[in-house]
């Protein structure tokens, strides 16, 4: 890689006036600090160099007037080519150019242009025209320059069209999450409402049952006088007559079975038993007993009717 510096020396040596001439010295990229040390340098000649690309911190030479790239390999100027506001006089002839950065348009003070002899787009070619005398390469600059704002407005309208897209799109974002959150709090909100209404059911539920319990001592309480004041019998009675019964069945039973008891013991061959013995003598007893008092009874009746 060849620079300036080592084909006649030091660039200083090579500054005439305000012209530097670095034509024909086989450079493959630009000097730039080198060229930044020299702001008396506005014209510059680059011309039959090697160069495929122009480094970016080269725009930062504004104080060039007058700058000569023709006959180079350039495929693409920097993106902040127009930073070289300065910048009257512009030689591109032989490049491989094809399109130029957008920034090309902040060249306010560009006076002359050649494009020729590059591949460049159809449209860029047909607004350039052809360079082939002084007046045709100054409405070249001035045609190429109208152009290359017009593209930039373009492009300028197509940024600002996207970013509006892009802020309906948040836009309708923020909307759809905003819809989504509200949602989000309506069913809460439903949520709390069933639940307080559920838990103030269980409450009432609760309550109810709470009165239902005190109120059934007090319906007993209520109760107890209207049986002491003659009116219906509670089931108490009933309970006792039930009693009475039951007593009264014994006894009939009981009598049937000593009946039965004293038939088999006077007419059965039982009657030798021991048992029959005594329960025949018991009758005996009582019958005696019975006939007596009955005798007593009739004496008694007898003597005061005498």
């Amino acid at each position: 890689m060849t620079k300036a510096g080592s084909k006649g020396g030091n660039l200083r040596d090579k500054l005439d006036g305000n012209e530097l001439d670095l034509s024909l010295s086989d450079l493959n990229e630009v000097p730039v600090k080198e060229l930044a040390a020299l702001p008396k340098a506005t014209i510059l000649d680059l011309s039959c160099n090697k160069l495929t690309t122009l480094p970016s911190d080269f725009c930062g030479l504004t104080h060039l007037v007058k700058l000569d790239l023709s006959k180079n390999k350039l495929q693409q100027l920097p993106a902040d080519f127009g930073r070289l506001v300065n910048l009257q006089h512009l030689d591109l002839l032989n490049n491989r150019l094809i399109t130029l950065p957008v920034s090309f348009a902040q060249l306010k003070s560009l006076k002359w242009l050649d494009l020729k002899d590059n591949p460049l787009d159809p449209v860029l070619a047909k607004v350039a025209g052809d360079c082939l005398d002084e007046k045709q390469c100054k409405q070249c600059a001035n045609k190429v320059l109208q152009h290359m704002k017009a593209v930039q407005a373009d492009q300028e309208r197509e940024k600002q069209r996207r970013l509006e897209v892009e802020r309906e799109a948040e836009k309708k974002r923020e909307a759809k999450q905003r819809a989504k959150e509200a949602q989000e709090r309506e069913v809460r909100k439903r949520e709390k409402a069933e639940e307080k209404e559920r838990r103030r059911k269980e409450y009432d539920a609760l309550k109810a049952s709470k009165r239902e319990q005190e109120r059934k001592p007090k319906k007993e309480t209520n109760q107890a006088p209207k049986s002491k004041s003659g009116s219906r019998p509670r089931k108490p009675p009933p309970r006792k007559h039930t009693r009475s019964w039951a007593v009264l069945k014994l006894l009939l039973l009981l009598l049937v079975c000593v009946a039965g008891g004293l038939v088999v013991c006077r007419v059965t061959e039982l009657q030798q038993q021991p048992l029959c013995t005594s329960v025949n003598a018991i009758y005996d007893n009582a019958v005696r007993g019975l006939r007596s008092y009955h005798i007593l009874q009739w004496v008694l009746q007898t003597d005061p009717q005498q």
